[in-house]
């Protein structure tokens, strides 16, 4: 059994590596001010950033699905990794070498199974590349040549060859320490008569790796004629390999698609390395299948997707590349990034434009897309006999659900004046009714389950639910309870500000049960006065309960409120403090005096004495708190 990594092994992880590094693998970040990112949530879907990062704090935080964390949280989630597992990788990114508690440094049989898996990926894109030299592989690089890719390409890309032998990678990694097991589990070796063979043998060989840069599958190219097998074979899904879920090519171009606010979807690897290599950098494909929600999700946080930004499919121009063009109309709306289709002349894919006429016509390729809806409405109405009333009439019923879904109204309204045209309806006007009653019929929920693209999005139906926090709800408009909040955060991300003031308030001061609990969690932890470089992870391993941690967290994260771009100073502090203070004050004097009248009321005068004294002394602590601010504390 692996033993326990060692605590101080897991905080010097935690310390190696800051959480923006960790988390803009996987998404863009941009300022969202007070020194903390934002970005699309990779746990869910949404149109606008509301998931934050701050690197000060090292934790991050989403406010639309209220997951939250550390670093090492983040991986395990993002990655669905064990603890162990995050943090193994974490340490590997970092360079550090991890202690088992069970005795010594960390051995293969300690590691985590994703762990082990990606290293034996890793030995293997490592030999297939050195075989890629070997006499065998002549064949392979002949394939390569003849498609106008040189050996610096191959490298670049990873590119190897698979011998032909039955067991020759599997002896390899056997070698180097790798069970039958994890072989056959990761999809490099499959079940032979004999024990393990080698899945790949024969072939070309394409690395293909997460958004990370790890390798976690392989991409195979036949290259002889007694290959019995496909034309690719890719790695069946693993536990690291999930085809719906992986862009060739997004290592390499996440940074120019997150730059340039452009990605550029083509279908083959030798299509990634064409345009890649002709100056289109944002080039990505998928793997063994076809473009679905899973690349979907990934290009958005990686876009920082939004109006001004673009995804442009390329396919081929005959019936398979319409048709493909068709099925990524279909989640057009999923995107809020414009989509264009690229269509080369003669059908060519990019690998044959660039052979035949070079890398500017790739790069031209490219320039000269066109809308996608505007692709598919051509396509529409050239399906349609447009001679007759009946073919006019049949056309325009099946392209103005086209039009009506372009999300930009005037865009929308050209749109229909321009299929009027292209169906020669005189009556422009009715084409342009016709669309804005199919656009509000649409928008109104009136399409669900009927015609094109008029389905529920499915990304909304199993959109999570935040967790609920016990206790009132949480009327964040309340004046009181804002000034909670930002007193709150202010004890978690700036306690230098408000201590030693803080300590001495009661959780009953805070009247909203959440937060009179956070506050409760903070003295439990030692107070704010014990703030050091632990105190946050204190507070956190403090929390009672998940619920808490979570709402600890995104106070955490969240950007306090003051005033101007620049950190919370002293003087915006104290007047939180006497904010909470007076809120307090003022609820306890809207009690007593409730009490008094009630007393005085039913004739107890000398039972009312009392309260109306401690009111009046009240009145004059509250009046001193406005006066003197900060400073009767």
């Amino acid at each position: 059994m692996a033993g326990r990594i060692n605590d101080e092994d897991v905080r010097a992880v935690r310390d190696a590596v800051p959480i923006d590094a960790v988390v803009s693998e996987y998404l863009q970040l941009r300022p969202a001010g007070g020194g903390n990112q934002k970005g699309l949530c990779p746990f869910h879907d949404e149109k606008t950033p509301s998931f934050h990062v701050s690197n000060t704090k090292g934790l991050f935080h989403c406010f639309g699905c209220q997951e939250g964390g550390d670093s090492i949280a983040f991986v395990m989630k993002v990655d669905h990794l064990s603890f162990s597992e995050a943090v193994e990788r974490l340490a590997a990114q970092a360079g550090l070498t991890l202690r088992y508690e069970e005795g010594g440094y960390g051995r293969a049989s300690q590691q985590g199974e994703r762990t082990r898996l990606v290293e034996a990926h890793k030995a293997a894109a490592r030999y297939y590349a050195e075989q890629l030299d070997s006499p065998e592989a002549q064949i392979a690089r002949t394939f390569l040549h003849e498609r106008g890719f040189k050996p610096a390409d191959a490298e670049h890309f990873g590119v190897g060859y698979g011998p032909a032998g039955w067991d020759h990678l599997t002896r390899h990694l056997r070698g180097r320490g790798f069970t039958d097991k994890e072989l056959i589990l990761s999809g490099l070796s499959q079940d032979g008569r004999r024990g393990p063979i080698d899945r790949f043998r024969g072939r070309l060989m394409w690395p293909i790796r997460d958004i990370t840069g790890e390798v976690v599958g392989f991409g195979a190219r036949k290259l002889r004629e007694d290959d019995n097998g496909p034309k690719y074979l890719n790695t069946p899904e693993t536990p690291i390999y999930r085809k719906s879920q992986v862009l060739y090519g997004i290592d390499l171009a996440k940074r120019d698609i997150a730059k340039e606010g452009r990605a550029v979807v083509v279908e083959g690897y030798t299509d990634v390395m064409a345009c890649h290599l002709a100056g289109v950098t944002t080039a990505i494909a998928t793997s063994g299948t076809a473009f679905g929600e899973g690349h979907i999700k990934i290009l958005r946080r990686v876009l920082m997707d939004n109006s001004r930004t673009e995804v442009i499919f390329t396919f081929d121009g005959d019936a398979a590349g319409q048709k493909a063009a068709r099925r990524a109309f279909e989640d057009d709306q999923k995107f809020a990034a414009r989509t264009s289709i690229a269509i080369s002349p003669g059908g060519m894919d990019p690998c044959d434009l660039r052979l035949a006429k070079g890398d500017r016509a790739v790069t031209e390729l490219v320039e000269g897309r066109s809308r996608l809806f505007e692709f598919v409405l051509r396509q529409i109405v050239d399906e349609h006999d447009l001679d007759s009333a009946e073919g006019r009439s049949a056309a325009l019923e099946a392209a103005a659900p086209v039009v009506a879904q372009i999300k930009d109204g005037s865009l929308q309204h050209e749109y229909a004046v321009r299929l009027a045209g292209l169906l020669g309806i005189l009556d422009t006007q009715f084409v342009v009714r016709r669309v804005g009653q199919l656009a509000r019929w649409k928008r109104d929920g009136g399409g669900q389950g009927r015609g094109p693209r008029n389905a529920q999005d499915p990304s909304m139906q199993s959109a999570p639910t935040a967790p609920r926090i016990s206790g009132p709800p949480l009327h964040l408009r309340s004046p009181g309870q804002l000034v909670e909040r930002e007193l709150l955060k202010l004890a978690l991300q700036y306690p230098q500000l408000v201590s030693p003031a803080f300590d001495a308030y009661g959780s009953d001061e805070f009247t909203a049960q959440p937060y009179a609990t956070v506050r409760e969690t903070i003295e439990a932890a030692g107070g704010v006065e014990r703030a050091d470089r632990d105190y946050l992870s204190r507070v956190l391993e403090t929390a009672p309960d998940d619920t808490v941690r979570k709402t600890i967290t995104e106070l955490a994260v969240e950007t306090p409120r003051s005033p101007g771009s620049g950190d919370p100073d002293e003087l915006y502090a104290g007047q939180q403090l006497v904010a909470v203070r007076l809120a307090a004050v003022r609820s306890r004097t809207a009690e007593l005096e409730g009490s008094a009248r009630r007393l005085d009321a039913q004739g107890a005068g000398a039972r009312s004495a009392p309260l109306w004294q401690e009111l009046w002394v009240l009145q004059q602590y509250a009046t001193a708190l406005r006066e003197r601010g900060a400073a009767a504390l």
